[in-house]
């Protein structure tokens, strides 16, 4: 016996997703520095020191006179001898006047005369104490100085981005079918029977 059949037969659709993915790009630029160092200003100012030494002393108490110097102290001892012998010549002529008063100045003047004087003398030093004389001026510096600033000068400069945005596509890979077959059916009429 048959049996009528209906025959479905369908296939699903299928759909396919093409995608680019997005793209980003970045770039940092360097940032551009300049640095510059002014030097610094130093100014010294210095008095030297100085050292005097007078030995003028010294040297003629060991009799080495500058002839200047002996030109003046003979001018001095001649005028003190002339001095001492005026008044020498005066208290014998005095000695001499007054004769009568008894004594024997002519013998006293010529004992005296003739006589060299007693000298007298202790320790010495030669050069004496003091003969030479020290000065001393320490001198003075002066330092100044003025530091610059370092002049800096930046300049950041931006990133550079480049953004490709990503896409997809949806597509219909294939479309969905039924097929529809038809076994062992008749249509029953009146005095017939048909197929379908």
């Amino acid at each position: 016996m048959q049996f009528p059949q209906i025959r479905l037969q369908s296939t699903f659709a299928q759909t396919e997703i093409r995608s680019q993915q997005s793209r980003l790009e970045m770039e940092q630029p360097k940032a551009e520095l300049s640095i510059q160092q002014p030097t610094a200003e130093l100014n010294i100012d210095r008095k030297p020191a100085r050292l005097t030494i007078d030995q003028t002393e010294a040297r003629a108490d060991m009799d080495l006179k500058h002839i200047s110097r002996r030109i003046e102290e003979a001018a001095q001892q001649g005028y003190q001898d002339w001095l001492a012998g005026l008044a020498r010549v005066s208290q014998d002529g005095d000695e001499l006047m007054m004769i009568e008063n008894g004594g024997y100045p002519i013998a006293d003047q010529a004992k005296r005369n003739s006589e060299s004087p007693m000298l007298d003398f202790n320790i010495g030093w030669v050069p004496s104490a003091g003969g030479v004389k020290l000065g001393y001026d320490p001198g003075k510096v002066e330092i100044n100085w003025k530091t610059n600033r370092p002049m800096i000068d930046s300049q950041i400069n931006k990133p550079v981005i480049s953004y490709t945005p990503g896409k997809a596509e949806v597509n219909l890979k294939h479309h969905p079918s039924l097929k529809i077959d038809f076994a062992n059916l008749k249509h029953v009429g009146i005095n017939y029977e048909q197929s379908i």
